[in-house]
C-alpha cells in the first residue's frame, strides 16, 4: 500500500518534557556531542528540571546504554551517534537537480520472518523511498544519500521512468498536503512560544516532521512548502542552544 497515512494534518504533536528528552537534544545539536555533568546541569536548568534529576537521568541514561561516560564527560553512544547522523542529514540533506529519474527498490528475498520484514520497511522509510505496491519502493532520483552495502542482498536497485505523471504519482506516495499543513502549523506554533521548555518541545516536533520530509524535487510540491522554512528555523535554534552551552561552560 502507499506510504500516505496521516494523522491529522493541522494538530501539533508535542511530546512531554523529561530530563532524558532535553539531555539528549542539547547532545544530538553538539558537535563532539558531549559535556561534562555540571554543564549538563547547567544547560537544562533553563527548563525548570532539577539537577539532582538530570543525574538520575544520566545514570539511567548510561546503563540503557544511551551514553558513554568517561570521568565527568557524557558523551552520546554509537547508536545515538547515527542518530545524530540522521537527524543531521533531515535539517541539511543533499540533493541534485531533478532529471525525471526515480530510484527504485524491488524486494526479491523471499521466506524472510515479520521483524526481518519491518527492519527493511523502516530502512526503505529511513531511506525517504515509499511503496508503491508491496515489495516496490521508489522516489525521485534527487537525493544523495548512500545506500546501505547490505541492500542488495534482499533487493534489485535500479533507475526508471513511471509512466504515470510525475506530480501525480509523488501526491499518491505521500501525504503532502498533511505534511504542509503540518509543518505550517509547527512553524505558527514556534512562533508563539516564549518560556524555554515551550521552544524546546517545539522544536523537537519540528524534528520529527523533518525525518518524514521525502525531501522532493520542488517542482514536485505543494505550494506553500514550508520544508526550508522549518530547516531555517530549526538551524537557527541548535545553533542558539548551542551558544548557550558553550556560554555555561566558559563560566
Amino acid at each position: 500500500m502507499p506510504n500516505n497515512a496521516s494523522p491529522q494534518a493541522d494538530e501539533v504533536e508535542l511530546r512531554p518534557l523529561s530530563a532524558r528528552s532535553v539531555v539528549l537534544s542539547l547532545l544530538l545539536g553538539l558537535h563532539p556531542p558531549e559535556l561534562p555533568v555540571k554543564d549538563l546541569v547547567r544547560s537544562v536548568e533553563p527548563f525548570g528540571i532539577a539537577g539532582s534529576t538530570v543525574r538520575a537521568a544520566l545514570s539511567r541514561m548510561v546503563a540503557a546504554g544511551d551514553l558513554r561516560r568517561a570521568d565527568t564527560v557524557h558523551r552520546l553512544s554509537d547508536r545515538l551517534l547515527d542518530r545524530q547522523r540522521r537527524q543531521d542529514e533531515a535539517v541539511h540533506p543533499e540533493t541534485v537537480p531533478w532529471a525525471g529519474d526515480w530510484e527504485m527498490v524491488v524486494v526479491t528475498a523471499t521466506g524472510r520472518g515479520p521483524a526481518e520484514r519491518a527492519e527493511l520497511r523502516t530502512e526503505l522509510t529511513r531511506l525517504r523511498l515509499a511503496e508503491l505496491r508491496e515489495g516496490v519502493w521508489l522516489r525521485p532520483a534527487n537525493l544523495l544519500r548512500p545506500l546501505p552495502g547490505d541492500l542488495g542482498q534482499v533487493a534489485e536497485c535500479c533507475t526508471a521512468r513511471p509512466d504515470r505523471p510525475a506530480r501525480e504519482l509523488a501526491a499518491s506516495l505521500w501525504p503532502l498536503d498533511a505534511w504542509s499543513r503540518t509543518g505550517n502549523a509547527l512553524l505558527a506554533h514556534v512562533a508563539r512560544a516564549r518560556h524555554p521548555s515551550d521552544r524546546f518541545t517545539a522544536f523537537a516536533a519540528v524534528v520529527r516532521h523533518l525525518l518524514a520530509d521525502p525531501v522532493l524535487p520542488p517542482e514536485l510540491l505543494p505550494a506553500d512548502w514550508p520544508g526550508e522554512r522549518l530547516r531555517a528555523a530549526y538551524a537557527d535554534y541548535r545553533r542558539e542552544l548551542a551558544e548557550d552551552v558553550r556560554a555555561r561552560e566558559g563560566r
